[in-house]
C-alpha cells in the first residue's frame, strides 16, 4: 500500500509543482525568464507569493511522501538506501524552499543550493546501485537524467549563458521531475505485482 501512495505522488508532485509555478508566473507579469530567479516570486506580494511558497510546501510534502517509498522499492544495499537518503534530504530542502521565501537570508540561499546538489547527487547514487544491480537500464537513465539536472548549473557557472537563475532552476526541477514520474510508474507496476492473489 505504502509502495502505491508513494509512486503515486511521485507522478503528482511535478504536476502540482509547476501548475503552481505557472499561475504564480502568470500573475506577475513583470518575471523574466533571463533576469529572474523562479525564487524572486515567493517575495512579491499578494497572491503571486502565496502560489509560488504554497505550491514549493506542497510539492515538497509529496515528494517526502515519494522518497520514503524508495527504501520500500529499492533493494536493500547500502548504496541504494544512501541514494534515497540522500533524495529525502532533498525533498526537504525543497520544501524548506517555500517555507523560508527568498528575503529569509541566508536560509533561503542555502536550502535553495542543497535542493539542486542533493538531488543530482542522490541520482548519481541509486544510478551506482543500479548498476551494480544489473538494472542497466535503470542505471543508465537515472544518470542521464541526474547529468541533464547539473549539466544547466555548471554552465550557469562556466558561461553565464543568462543573467538570472531561473532557466537553470526550470530546466533542473524538470529532469527531476521526469525521472520522479518514471520512478512513480515503476513504482505502481510494483505494487500492482505485489498483490495477494
Amino acid at each position: 500500500m505504502w509502495l502505491r501512495i508513494s509512486g503515486t505522488c511521485g507522478i503528482i508532485t511535478p504536476v502540482i509543482a509547476f501548475i503552481f509555478i505557472s499561475l504564480a508566473i502568470a500573475s506577475y507579469p513583470e518575471f523574466s525568464w533571463v533576469d529572474n530567479a523562479l525564487s524572486d516570486l515567493g517575495v512579491v506580494p499578494g497572491v503571486t507569493a502565496l502560489l509560488f511558497n504554497y505550491g514549493l510546501i506542497v510539492s515538497g510534502i509529496f515528494s517526502f511522501l515519494f522518497a520514503t517509498g524508495m527504501f520500500v522499492f529499492l533493494d536493500e544495499s547500502i548504496s541504494s538506501r544512501t541514494g534515497a537518503f540522500v533524495f529525502v534530504l532533498a525533498t526537504v530542502a525543497l520544501t524548506a524552499i517555500g517555507v523560508f521565501p527568498e528575503n529569509v537570508r541566508p536560509v533561503h540561499y542555502l536550502v535553495s543550493v542543497a535542493f539542486f546538489v542533493l538531488m543530482p547527487i542522490s541520482m548519481l547514487v541509486i544510478a551506482g546501485a543500479s548498476w551494480l544491480l544489473g538494472q542497466v537500464r535503470m542505471a543508465v537513465f537515472t544518470l542521464l537524467v541526474a547529468i541533464a539536472a547539473a549539466a544547466p548549473w555548471i554552465l550557469y557557472f562556466s558561461i553565464r549563458y543568462v543573467s538570472g537563475v531561473a532557466v537553470p532552476e526550470a530546466v533542473s526541477a524538470l529532469a527531476g521531475a521526469l525521472w520522479a514520474i518514471v520512478l512513480g510508474f515503476k513504482m505502481l507496476k510494483a505494487a500492482s505485482h505485489a498483490k495477494t492473489p
